[in-house]
């Protein structure tokens, strides 16, 4: 009947370009387009947005056509990705608990989808936190310690697969290529950056370095000065840059790498997608999860002095165990669209 699809507006970190988040939206509204439902995306760049997926989409501070949208909606969807955490930014935190009060006002079924919940520090955020997400209809979690901590403030949440590794992927190409994806950040210092770099020109002084910006308006700066100090550690190294211009040709290009070393959680999880021996650069307590996880050597951004025990366990990982371990990984939407339809 004309008029009876499902409508659901998806609130997260959508239209700032970011690789990881831009994914999980791309695999998000492909699956409920599948399903026949209308999707409406709140997002930074709407006309970009609505372009890029054949959505509706709406300015992500337009607060009066997000409750408008909302308000026509049968669900709201947040997530995925890390939104409810202050680690970041208290502003984005209450942003996004904002969205989901709206929801709730409206009595609209409210889905958390697939994120990293926490750490939320503010004691007033923490408590507006666990209000809102006890009258959610379906909270879905991406990592043990969210559902850990969930747990412990009385919610009940799955643990599920982070949406990424449904991405569609072409087979890789190993050409042996060396892959850095750095993100800036307030405890990344000078001194540990030029000491990664001494460490990539000993260890890989005969391959090419491809250097990662996975948000240019956040990374690519960074990306250039990380150039610098390779090319200062040996003038001969070649390097490239890979901009954030379009999800399809990051993947193509993290494919045809042999070692990926990534701040970034969704850097790590497509290089482990692709069996590509990763080593981790903890900015957030998301990196850490996923490299327990997997097993993969995680450094901090301070313990210059372990970097080559950390690249000797780099170089030791067996590509074929982590493939068996991320084989098959992804997420179902079975239960979400249930939840939309029932």
């Amino acid at each position: 009947m004309p008029g009876s699809s499902k409508k659901a507006v998806l609130s997260g970190y959508y239209g700032f370009d970011n690789f990881g988040d831009e994914a999980i939206l791309s695999v998000l509204a492909s699956n409920l387009k599948k399903n026949g439902i209308d999707v409406c995306v709140i997002s930074k760049n709407p006309s970009k947005t609505s372009k890029n997926l054949n959505v509706d989409s709406v300015y992500t501070f337009s607060v009066l056509n997000i409750l408008k949208k909302i308000k026509k909606s049968d669900v709201l969807i947040s997530g995925g990705g890390s939104l409810l955490q202050d680690a970041t930014s208290l502003k984005s935190l209450f942003y996004y608990l904002f969205v989901i009060f709206v929801a709730l006002f409206f009595k609209k079924k409210v889905i958390i989808f697939a994120q990293g919940i926490g750490p939320i520090n503010n004691i007033f955020g923490r408590i507006v936190a666990k209000f809102l997400l006890r009258r959610c209809s379906y909270v879905t979690v991406r990592d043990e310690k969210s559902l850990f901590r969930l747990r412990g403030w009385g919610i009940q949440a799955k643990l599920v697969n982070d949406p990424v590794w449904s991405i569609d992927v072409k087979p890789p190409v190993n050409m042996g290529r060396v892959g850095i994806q750095l993100r800036s950040w307030k405890n990344l210092s000078g001194k540990f950056l030029f000491a990664l770099a001494r460490q990539i020109t000993k260890d890989f002084s005969d391959r090419e370095i491809f250097i990662y910006s996975f948000q240019d308006a956040l990374d690519f700066d960074l990306c250039k000065e990380f150039e610098g100090n390779l090319k200062i550690a040996n003038p001969s190294v070649k390097t490239t840059i890979v901009k954030a211009d379009s999800i399809e040709n990051t993947i193509q290009s993290v494919s045809n790498l042999e070692y990926m070393i990534a701040m970034r959680y969704h850097a790590c999880l497509l290089a482990l997608k692709y069996g590509i021996k990763t080593m981790a650069l903890c900015y957030d307590e998301k990196v850490e999860k996923l490299s327990q996880r997997f097993g993969i050597p995680c450094s901090n951004l301070s313990d210059t002095e372990k970097l080559p025990e950390y690249f000797n366990m780099l170089k030791m990982l067996d590509t074929k165990k982590i493939l068996s371990e991320t084989d098959g990984l992804s997420f179902d939407f079975s239960e979400i669209i249930s939840v939309i339809n029932n």
